[in-house]
C-alpha cells in the first residue's frame, strides 16, 4: 500500500458568511492570519522536503474556511498554486473542505479541472433542530444535495460531524452517522464540541444555557460512531480536534471534553469492548498473547495501557503482539 501524506493548508474563516455558534477557526486551527499565496508555496515546498517519494501519494489540503464561498477568481488563484507539483507528480491530488449550501454544478465543474479529488463537507448534524441553535445557516437537506452532487461528479466525499452540539443527543447522532453512510461518504471526521473563547457559545454557557459534554460521555457517544462507521467501511479520518496551542495551554479553551489523546481514549474503549470475552475469566494459572493489527497496536493496550492492566487481574501474564496480516478490528489469542 501507498503511504498517504497530506499537506495541510488553512484558510481560517475565508469566504465563510455565517457565525457557527460554536466557531472561532482562527483559535481551533491555531491560524491567526490568512495565508498569502507566498505563504501558501512556502508550506507546501516545506513539507515536500519531509516525504519519501518511493511509493507515496501526496495530497494537498485546503482546509478551515468555506473554499467553493470563494469567487471563482480566487479559488482559480488558489488551485493555481497547486498546478506546478500536480504537473510534475510531486502532488495527486487536491483536497478541500467547504459548506453543503456552497456547492453547485459550476464550483464542481472548476474543482475537476485542477485534479480536485476529494471535497469534504461539514455537516456537523443531520438534525434540523441541532443546525437551526448551532447557527449553520443550512439544513440536512442541502447536506443531501450537496452529496449526490459531488458523488454524480466523481469526487470523494467527506462528511464531518460533531457530538454535543446545542440541541444535540446521542441518538440524533447516531441517526447523522447513519445518514452519512447512506449518503455513500467515503470518509468522515468527528469531533466533540467544545466552548471556545470569543464565541456565542461561550455566552451560552457563561448564561448556564448550555452544558458540554463531559470527557467521558463525549468518549463513549463517539466510541459508538466508530464502530458504525468502521463496520460501513467509511475511513475516519480524524476523531477530536487537532491540539493546537491555544487548546493545549487552555488559553483558548473555556470547557468542553478536549484531550490532546482524545482518539487514543476512544478506541482504548473501542478495544476493550472487542476483548469483554476475554474478562472476568478465572485463568492465574495462564498466560496471554493477543495477537492484533500493527494500526490497533496501542489502541488494543489501551491509554496508560489500561486494557492491558485490566487483563492482568485475570491472566498470569499478558502480552500484545503485531500480526501484519490482520487489519481492522481483527485479533486472535494464544493461551499459554
Amino acid at each position: 500500500m501507498k503511504k498517504h501524506y497530506n499537506i495541510p493548508i488553512f484558510i481560517p474563516e475565508l469566504a465563510c458568511h455565517y457565525k457557527c455558534i460554536y466557531c472561532n477557526q482562527r483559535k481551533i486551527s491555531g491560524m491567526q492570519e490568512i495565508p498569502t499565496s507566498v505563504d501558501i508555496v512556502n508550506t507546501i515546498e516545506k513539507y515536500l522536503t519531509t516525504i519519501d517519494f518511493k511509493n507515496s501519494e501526496v495530497e494537498i489540503g485546503f482546509f478551515g474556511g468555506s473554499f467553493t464561498g470563494l469567487s471563482h477568481d480566487k479559488q482559480e488563484e488558489l488551485l493555481v498554486l497547486t498546478k506546478p507539483y500536480i504537473d510534475n507528480q510531486m502532488v495527486q491530488s487536491i483536497r478541500l473542505s467547504t459548506r453543503p449550501d456552497y456547492i453547485n454544478e459550476k464550483n464542481l465543474e472548476l474543482l475537476l479541472k485542477y485534479n480536485v479529488k476529494t471535497i469534504e463537507l461539514g455537516a456537523q448534524s443531520m438534525d434540523d433542530e441541532v443546525l437551526k441553535y448551532s447557527g449553520r445557516g443550512h439544513t440536512a437537506e442541502s447536506v443531501r444535495q450537496a452529496s449526490k452532487l459531488i458523488k454524480a461528479f466523481g469526487f470523494n466525499l467527506g462528511l464531518q460531524m460533531m457530538v454535543g452540539l446545542p440541541m444535540d443527543t446521542h441518538q440524533k447522532a447516531i441517526t447523522t452517522a447513519k445518514d452519512i453512510i447512506n449518503l455513500g461518504a467515503d470518509n468522515t471526521r468527528i469531533y466533540p464540541t467544545l466552548v471556545i473563547k470569543n464565541t456565542p457559545l461561550e455566552d451560552l454557557f457563561n448564561k448556564g444555557e448550555y452544558i458540554p459534554l463531559d470527557i467521558d460521555e463525549a468518549v463513549n457517544n463517539v466510541k459508538d460512531l466508530v464502530l458504525l462507521f468502521e463496520a460501513a467501511n467509511v475511513n475516519i479520518l480524524r476523531i477530536g480536534l487537532h491540539p493546537s496551542e491555544g487548546l493545549l495551554n487552555g488559553n483558548d479553551l473555556v470547557a468542553g471534553p478536549f484531550h490532546p489523546s482524545f482518539k487514543e481514549l476512544v478506541m482504548t474503549e473501542v478495544w476493550k469492548d472487542n476483548f469483554k470475552a476475554l474478562f472476568n475469566m478465572n485463568n492465574k494459572d495462564k498466560k496471554l498473547t493477543i495477537f492484533v493489527p500493527a494500526k490497533a497496536f496501542n489502541f488494543s493496550i489501551g491509554y496508560f495501557g489500561s486494557n492491558k492492566k485490566q487483563l492482568q487481574k485475570y491472566y498470569k501474564q499478558v502480552n500484545f503482539k503485531i500480526d501484519k496480516l490482520l487489519e481492522g478490528d481483527k485479533y486472535y489469542v494464544d493461551y499459554n
